[in-house]
């Protein structure tokens, strides 16, 4: 959605909520009879917030402008007051505490959610670092064998050319070697 749309969504989903809950609190048993329309208000002040606070796709005159900043003002002011009545309405009709209590579990759900939500990142990091250390120890454990059998295989190389120039290098096929025959002996 574009930025206007979205606020113009945001207010009409605020103002529903808003007569919503006047029309029905009066015939409410619970919170839970008016909870979609609470849902509803506090969606609609959420999106009518992002908006006011989304400045992108706007000039600077109309950021600035007298009728934009009114108008922001405006409505903050009144979205205010219509949440304070309905704070009191769910207060008189339910009991004295009950929209604190609606909005503190709100902003608790909130945080736990944000907290969720960070902790799932902190693991994901965790895990990418693991695998990452997985990898460099893989690496090196490859590179110090590839060393040891390249070493290896050039020892095998000089000790096989050292004994075929090496006139120290004994060699039993040059030398004579006498058939003995170890079947006939005298005791």
């Amino acid at each position: 959605m574009e930025p206007i749309s979205t606020a113009l969504a945001g207010i009409a989903l605020f103002k529903s909520a808003v007569d919503g809950i006047k029309g029905a609190i009066s015939t409410a048993n619970d919170v839970s009879d008016i909870a979609g329309f609470i849902d509803n208000l506090f969606e609609g002040e959420k999106q009518v917030q992002q908006k006011r606070n989304q400045k992108s796709g706007q000039t600077v005159g109309d950021q600035l402008g007298i009728k934009t900043v009114a108008q922001e003002i405006i409505d903050a002011k009144l979205a205010k007051e219509q949440m304070q009545e309905i704070a009191t309405m769910v207060d008189m009709r339910f009991g004295h505490g009950t929209w604190r209590s609606i909005v503190d579990e709100r902003a608790k759900r909130i945080r736990e959610a944000k907290e969720a939500q960070a902790e799932a990142r902190r693991q994901e990091i965790k895990k990418q670092r693991e695998l990452e250390e997985t990898i460099k120890n893989a690496v090196l454990v490859i590179v110090v064998i590839l060393i040891m059998a390249g070493f290896f295989v050039v020892m095998i190389i000089m000790i096989a050319k050292a004994g075929s120039y090496n006139p120290l290098f004994i060699s039993l096929s040059e030398y004579p070697t006498t058939n003995i025959d170890f079947t006939s002996q005298s005791p």
